[in-house]
């Protein structure tokens, strides 16, 4: 792998992270940072089988339809939803197959040690609260009256009805435009 191939966040992390997620590290990095690909999703791209297809396109609270926080690699890709994009020693990063993302990102990390740490929005998602991309601030806050401001100086909150994860949410223009959900002990990034 090399730093030019993988692109998972801004150009100031690029090297940082690239280099982590290869030997295995940890970047400065903050959730709300690591940047996920948008695309559209269609009805035909919703999936059936044991999750509902309302339940499919909502991210949280502790995952995206099949695919749950914590899983093993083996346990995620045993749903047939994820495929594998990058090998790392301590974190890898793959994407839902129905919501691939640009080569140069990754929708989901899952760590070595914990699992699914991290699962990245795409267009269409929403929280089961109701925030997605194209969300705004007042909206965010409405949906979480405990919305902080992270180190990274973007919204984070803890995920209702799982306390082991949060939301991490970057704003553009007063607009989500990126959105994470991650367990709070995650080691991917920080």
């Amino acid at each position: 792998m090399t730093n030019t191939a993988v692109r998972l966040g801004s150009s100031a992390m690029v090297t940082a992270l690239a280099v982590s997620v290869a030997l295995g590290g940890a970047t400065s990095a903050s959730a709300a940072e690591i940047t996920a690909g948008s695309t559209s999703t269609s009805a035909a791209e919703i999936t059936a089988g044991s999750t509902s297809a309302s339940a499919a396109v909502r991210l949280g609270p502790y995952g995206y339809g099949d695919v749950k926080l914590g899983m093993s690699a083996k346990q995620a890709r045993k749903t047939g939803k994820i495929v594998k994009k990058l090998g790392g020693e301590g974190c890898s990063g793959w994407d839902l197959k129905a919501h691939p993302t640009p080569k140069d990102r990754v929708g989901l990390f899952v760590s070595k040690k914990l699992g699914v740490a991290a699962i990245f929005a795409f267009k269409g998602v929403r929280t089961p609260e109701g925030a997605g991309i194209g969300s705004t601030m007042k909206q965010l806050k409405k949906a979480y009256p405990h919305l902080r401001t992270a180190a990274s100086g973007y919204p984070v909150t803890s995920v209702p009805g799982n306390r082991k994860a949060s939301y991490s949410f970057l704003l553009s223009h007063g607009k989500v435009y990126e959105m994470v959900l991650a367990l709070d002990n995650q080691d991917c990034f920080n």
